[in-house]
């Protein structure tokens, strides 16, 4: 692994191991611990302790995802520099992030901000790194708005609300502070519950929108996969209190281990990386799951591309083409293999469907 690269893994690797316990313990020989520390400060990550005794989950996660072995152990005498530039490049480099209402929600914003708005409303609990790609893609010819879910990033302190109409008034609370009046809602996963409820609130500060891969286990007519069986039931017992959602914590861990992808592991397990924020998540999450979107569609007069596939076994591909038949305005585009999962690898074809679908809304054409 050239430095460049170890650069790159570590600011990809900070929402999680800014949530475990200090040191963050890696699989690995001793004496790489040098090098990955000195790029790690700089960067203002956590310290990591290179150790060869048993690892938990997340250790082991964060483990594969560094490769400490992989690099040389001497510093490089240009390793500021070249860790600067990756972070100027980053993400982190390229958005720019702000702390809105209180407690703060962690919002950020990229592009222009004369061009026309899209907010993404990301699959719940999930870091924003995981869309990067498509805010890159987004901004060239948008201002891109998106947040991560109160309660589980910035302030630690659980929501006082976790309700889906709680989650749809901080969409609108970052386009305020932004002062974005009106925009193009791209909703994953989850996030298609939050858009579709923030359309019926103000249906006004909605221009158009897509809901990609949408996870309406709650909708009457639609079968729901076992995953989502399953997730609902699981959710439910978590958000009780602490207490449940710490003996589900090893069962969720698991689950979501199995059908993360390697290269996105380190992002995708976040809300599960601690018993506080699997409660929390399970709150925010299992909320979303059982909200039935079904009263509110004839209402969303907008234009909407419904996204699914033909294979999704994460959010049933039913679900997508139910809400679509019910929205009065919307064209549904089914692919023949994916999930939401696959969508954060942000291939250009889905790039350039959502990109032409919010020019041709904007254009009214």
């Amino acid at each position: 692994m050239t430095l460049r690269r170890l650069a790159e893994a570590v600011l990809s690797a900070r929402p999680l191991a800014d949530v475990l316990e200090p040191p963050v313990r890696l699989a690995g020989a001793s004496g790489s611990a040098a090098l990955l520390n000195r790029v790690a400060r700089r960067l203002g990550a956590p310290e990591f302790q290179v150790t060869d005794d048993e690892l938990g989950v997340f250790e082991r996660v964060l483990s594969d995802h560094l490769r400490v072995d992989d690099h040389a152990s001497d510093p490089d005498d240009r390793l500021d520099e070249v860790v600067d530039e990756v972070a100027a490049g980053s993400f982190e480099g390229f958005r720019v992030q702000e702390q809105v209402g209180d407690p703060p929600l962690v919002a950020y914003a990229a592009g222009d901000p004369g061009a026309p708005a899209v907010v993404i409303v990301g699959a719940c609990g999930m870091p924003a790194q995981l869309i990067e790609q498509w805010v890159r893609y987004l901004a060239r010819d948008h201002h891109v708005l998106t947040w991560e879910t109160r309660g589980l990033f910035g302030d630690p302190a659980p929501p006082e609300r976790a309700d889906v109409a709680a989650q749809a008034e901080d969409l609108f609370a970052v386009m305020d502070h932004f002062g974005v009046g009106q925009a193009h809602l791209m909703c994953l996963c989850g996030g298609a519950v939050v858009g579709l409820a923030a359309a019926h609130q103000d249906i006004g500060r909605v221009e158009s929108l897509s809901l990609w891969h949408g996870d309406f286990a709650a909708v009457p007519s639609a079968t729901r996969t076992h995953h989502q069986q399953n997730l609902v039931a699981l959710m439910e017992m978590g958000a009780q209190d602490p207490v449940k959602a710490a003996a589900i914590h090893p069962v969720l861990c698991q689950s979501m281990l199995s059908a993360a992808p390697p290269d996105l592991a380190h992002l995708v397990v976040y809300p599960y990386a601690t018993a506080d924020l699997l409660h929390h998540y399970c709150r925010l999450n299992g909320a979303i799951m059982t909200t039935d979107v079904t009263p509110w569609l004839p209402g969303i007069q907008r234009p909407t591309l419904v996204v699914t596939s033909t294979d999704d076994e994460t959010a049933h591909p039913e679900g997508s083409r139910a809400v679509a038949r019910a929205l009065p305005d919307a064209v549904l585009h089914v692919r023949p293999h994916g999930d939401h999962i696959s969508l954060f690898q942000a291939e250009t074809e889905l790039m350039n469907l959502v990109g032409d679908f919010i020019d041709c809304a904007h254009a009214h054409c």
